[in-house]
């Protein structure tokens, strides 16, 4: 057939394409769609709680609320601060429908993991995305949370469960909500589809952005009853605490 394509001939050579860096437009010196100004010029996450990712004035240190009132989940990984223009960029991704800024992120966030575990930080046995409302989830026609779940799943190699945690309560939007505002909202939102699944096994959520840590407790309260041994969470971008 002559539609047919001859398995000698090199049509196309993605390594060899010229990327443009997504945010300024510029041809990039690199495999990503980022050039390394613009890469350098964002807001990475340094000095942080060693448990939920705040900000804080020094490296080393466990924030006062985390002292206080632990969470259920173990350590949060989260590339940046929320901050220009990576508020700019998770806006658009999420709200907006612009999934290649979603998977630029993604992407180095999968490198920032992965330079984590070359240090020891422990491979979870599996990635769950926080799952939204079915409501919201016809609304909006994706789960953000998801992408970012299955872009890092194929990029490190980790296996995604998608269906495990599911949201069987509709609540108001988490934004402008006050953290004990947050965890009322929540209450009973989440259940497990197979707790047998989680047993002994170290989960990593999977989410966007990580505010107060409500919605991450809550999922992770549930995942550490039903027997899991670690939970940890892999984000974009933390909050600072409001004031800050």
């Amino acid at each position: 057939m002559r539609c047919q394509l001859h398995n000698g001939r090199q049509v196309y050579i993605w390594l060899k394409n010229v990327q443009i860096c997504l945010l300024c437009d510029e041809q990039t010196d690199s495999d990503t769609s980022i050039c390394t100004a613009c890469a350098s010029d964002l807001p990475w996450l340094t000095d942080q709680c060693e448990r939920c990712a705040l900000p804080l004035s020094m490296s080393g240190l466990t924030c006062l609320q985390c002292m206080r009132r632990p969470p259920a989940f173990d350590e949060v990984i989260a590339a940046w601060l929320y901050d220009f223009p990576i508020d700019v960029l998770v806006t658009r991704f999420k709200h907006q429908g612009k999934w290649p800024l979603g998977r630029l992120l993604a992407e180095l966030l999968g490198l920032t993991l992965q330079h984590r575990f070359d240090e020891g930080l422990a491979r979870p046995d599996m990635m769950i995305p926080v799952p939204l409302a079915n409501k919201r989830l016809r609304q909006r026609g994706y789960n953000q949370a998801a992408m970012l779940a299955n872009w890092l799943g194929e990029q490190l190699r980790l296996p995604v469960d998608e269906r495990l945690v599911k949201r069987i309560k509709e609540t108001p939007a988490q934004q402008g909500l006050d953290a004990k505002a947050r965890k009322r909202n929540l209450r009973e939102a989440f259940v497990l589809a197979e707790p047998a699944d989680v047993k002994g096994k170290h989960v990593a959520l999977v989410d966007d952005v990580l505010t107060t840590g409500s919605t991450a407790d809550a999922i992770a309260r549930l995942l550490v009853r039903a027997g899991a041994d670690r939970v940890d969470v892999y984000c974009l971008a933390r909050t600072p605490k409001p004031g800050d």
